[in-house]
């Protein structure tokens, strides 16, 4: 456990600093927030300081039988120093005038680095969620909700995927005591891997669970489209051909017709006079063929004959054959026109067009529900890395400083400050804690050189070697598979 600096203590009370709340503990109690306690008279950081191990099954690189960049061979076969100390149960730096909790050194590759860790209170995060499926979760911009509080926003719909805007300083801070803790509640259980059900105005009722499968309308979701209706028709023209005369992918985007579409017309797939209800854009490919909904590819139809007129009878001919098929392969029919034009359902599908709506089900996806973690690392936040924060965040601009998120990779948007997104599946589980302000509690490091730590204006009189800061730690993990090690070099812009 982790010991906190004591600002005071009144009436055998600590007074914690760790955050704007500043809780009195008693002795044997623990905060608002759950992450410190009052252990015999100290403040003890209560979860442990996670450690990050590489092995060789890992990637962990072989020790070359010769002198290495830590001295002559020793007989061990992997990098068994090769750690890396994350945020996760390493404390704050608030009221931020002081130095983060861990300022680590150690040698990679022969350099020497330097890693800043510590727990950042995000007033200013969120979180964005990417829900895998082609239903309708509700209209762009229609308020999220959680026991009845608007913690966030639908966004525009991405390819396959719905997605949703979560959190975010005005949603905690900005409106009421409720709908700040609610929020707040929510945030924390989405980026520690917890379920969260939630409504959206206007639209479904869904359960969220960052890595599984979403639940909509209490159905769990199985597939991730394969593609929009005209994607579908090219991917699989070829499979058709011969075996039928028409096909008609339902999309709530882009509704695919074989015969018109230019795949079709390479393949020399003839006109069959089909007429399809909403309005065209290219040849084959129909826009707004129905309203959005949880039926056939994210449209709100049940039947798929619904969406098409009357054939053309200069074209179509009694016997032409059709299938309907929707954008998962989860729904589809077999059609053929009889003495009058009109499309009847047959019973049983031939084996080589059951064939391909399996291929269009195998190449879909499984449903997923991925949340990333949003932040933005601010002044306050910086000045426990250096005493000039802007030069920190200049240098994570000119990837000299390498930025991560409990060890996994952060994308740091482009523009001013330092806006970080994370994968919470990447991180150590329970990597966030909250305090009451309300605002999330998450790790961020900052790796960088020694050299390049000195420049700009970093705590120099804080820094420990790792070995001191591993004597602390409480948890190791082995790292993600196919992530980047935190500390490689191939994640920074070396310098002269």
């Amino acid at each position: 456990m982790v010991k906190q600096h004591v600002e005071s203590a009144i009436n055998g009370k600590i007074r914690c600093d760790a955050c704007p709340v500043m809780c009195y503990i008693a002795d044997g109690r623990s905060g608002a927030c759950d992450r410190y306690a009052n252990v015999a008279g100290e403040l003890i950081r209560v979860d442990p300081l996670t450690v990050i191990e590489a092995t060789l099954s890992d990637g962990g690189k072989v020790v070359p039988f010769m002198a290495d960049s830590q001295g002559e061979w020793d007989g061990d076969i992997v990098h068994s120093a090769r750690h890396f100390v994350t945020a996760v149960g390493a404390g704050t730096t608030y009221p931020d005038y002081k130095p983060a909790p861990f300022i680590v050194s150690q040698k990679q590759d022969g350099v020497d680095m330097v890693t800043v860790v510590t727990e950042g209170i995000f007033s200013y995060c969120g979180a964005k969620v990417k829900i895998d499926t082609d239903r309708f979760l509700g209209p762009e911009s229609a308020a999220v909700r959680v026991d009845g509080e608007q913690i966030g926003h639908v966004m525009t719909g991405e390819y396959g995927s719905q997605m949703l805007s979560l959190g975010g300083v005005h949603h905690l801070t900005g409106g009421s005591k409720k709908e700040g803790r609610v929020t707040c509640d929510a945030l924390l259980q989405l980026c520690n891997r917890q379920a969260v059900e939630m409504t959206i105005d206007g639209g479904a009722s869904l359960i969220v669970k960052a890595g599984t499968a979403p639940i909509i309308n209490g159905v769990e979701e199985q597939r991730m489209r394969v593609g929009c209706g005209s994607a579908t028709i090219g991917m699989f023209a070829k499979q058709w051909l011969g075996h039928v005369d028409e096909v008609v992918v339902v999309d709530d985007h882009i509704t695919g017709v074989l015969s018109e579409h230019q795949a079709g017309k390479l393949l020399d797939v003839q006109p069959t006079g089909i007429k399809i209800k909403g309005r065209r854009s290219t040849p084959g490919r129909y826009f707004q063929v129905a309203e959005p909904g949880t039926g056939w590819g994210g449209t709100n139809i049940s039947d798929p004959l619904s969406i098409i007129g009357d054939f053309d009878q200069k074209t179509a001919y009694p016997g032409l054959r059709m299938l309907m098929v929707s954008t998962t392969g989860e729904q589809f029919g077999y059609y053929v026109l009889d003495e009058n034009l009109v499309p009847i359902l047959q019973s049983t599908l031939p084996a080589p067009l059951q064939q391909s709506v399996d291929i269009i089900a195998e190449n879909c996806e499984p449903a997923l529900a991925s949340v990333l973690f949003m932040g933005g690392a601010g002044g306050s936040l910086r000045a426990g890395v250096t005493t000039n924060p802007v030069r920190l965040t200049r240098s994570v601009k000119d990837a000299l400083t390498h930025v991560s998120c409990g060890g996994a990779p952060a994308y740091v948007w482009p523009g001013g400050g330092i806006t970080v997104m994370a994968d919470v599946m990447d991180m150590p589980s329970n990597s966030f804690g909250y305090v009451p302000t309300p605002a999330l509690v998450a790790p961020i490091e900052f790796t960088m050189r020694l050299a390049d730590y000195q420049a700009l204006g970093g705590h120099m009189e804080a820094i420990v070697p790792i070995e001191e800061a591993l004597g602390l730690a409480e948890r190791k993990l082995a790292p993600v598979a196919d992530r980047a090690w935190p500390t490689d070099g191939r994640n920074f812009r070396w310098g002269a």
